[in-house]
């Protein structure tokens, strides 16, 4: 599932209309992204129906259902799974026996177990437990309300906490993959890469807008074309 060599560059369709979440993939493939994620608020508000459309309407693509199970591992893992996703992501704060259902779930049915970090107390020794349950990929996540909040903000020194903040700790600590979500700008998705990261998810507020859960203002289609650029810039230049 997971190709080898240049950065994979995931787009949260945090929307909550298939109308569109269908035309923000659509761009977002168009630009050169390789995975699209059906986010949460988007399966909040549609269903699982949400991941059965992304299927029909791009069936050779990676489809991530940000499921954010807390409970009922494997039954929800399966639900998503038979709906067409490849992915589904349980929440490192959910119980043990939790993350080792949502495993046994996507071994049965051969889908792979994202884990995600947000809110976890030793984010490196975290993730390291979840790659020793099962996880195919760790999402390190700092959160749409813990990067706005003032009271976090004051406690992290006067600005927002950022996934590049300990980014190289969880990278040592593990040997699966690691995804960084939460509020990149171009200049730090460029920058994770360049730290070694190859997975990127692309959100609030590059193209969902930052207030809404609606696209963002402005050329979507473009600031990812941007992106995709300077990605394939690295890469050529690691590999001369």
């Amino acid at each position: 599932m997971i190709p080898p060599g240049k950065p994979i560059v995931q787009i949260s369709l945090d929307v909550t209309t298939m109308e569109e979440a269908l035309d923000m993939a659509h761009k977002a493939v168009r630009a050169g992204v390789q995975w699209l994620e059906a986010g949460t608020p988007l399966i909040l508000s549609q269903g699982l129906g949400a991941v059965r459309a992304l299927r029909e309407a791009f069936p050779h693509t990676t489809i991530v259902a940000d499921t954010k199970i807390m409970d009922g591992g494997y039954l929800e893992a399966e639900m998503a799974a038979l709906a067409g996703a490849d992915y589904v992501v349980v929440m490192g704060r959910a119980h043990e026996a939790t993350i080792r259902q949502v495993v046994r779930a996507g071994r049965t049915y051969g889908i792979g177990v994202m884990v995600d970090d947000l809110a976890t107390e030793d984010k490196p020794q975290a993730c390291k437990r979840f790659e020793e349950l099962g996880a195919d990929i760790i999402i390190h996540h700092v959160g749409y309300d813990e990067r706005r909040d003032p009271g976090v903000i004051a406690q992290h020194g006067g600005t927002p906490p950022r996934p590049s903040d300990d980014i190289d700790e969880i990278l040592a600590a593990v040997s699966v993959p690691v995804q960084a979500v939460g509020g990149l700008s171009v200049e730090e998705a460029i920058e994770l890469v360049r730290r070694g990261l190859r997975f990127l998810v692309l959100g609030a507020p590059l193209v969902i807008d930052s207030s809404s859960f609606r696209s963002a203002p402005g050329d979507v289609e473009g600031v990812l074309r941007e992106i995709m650029a300077k990605l394939e810039s690295i890469q050529e230049a690691n590999e001369s």
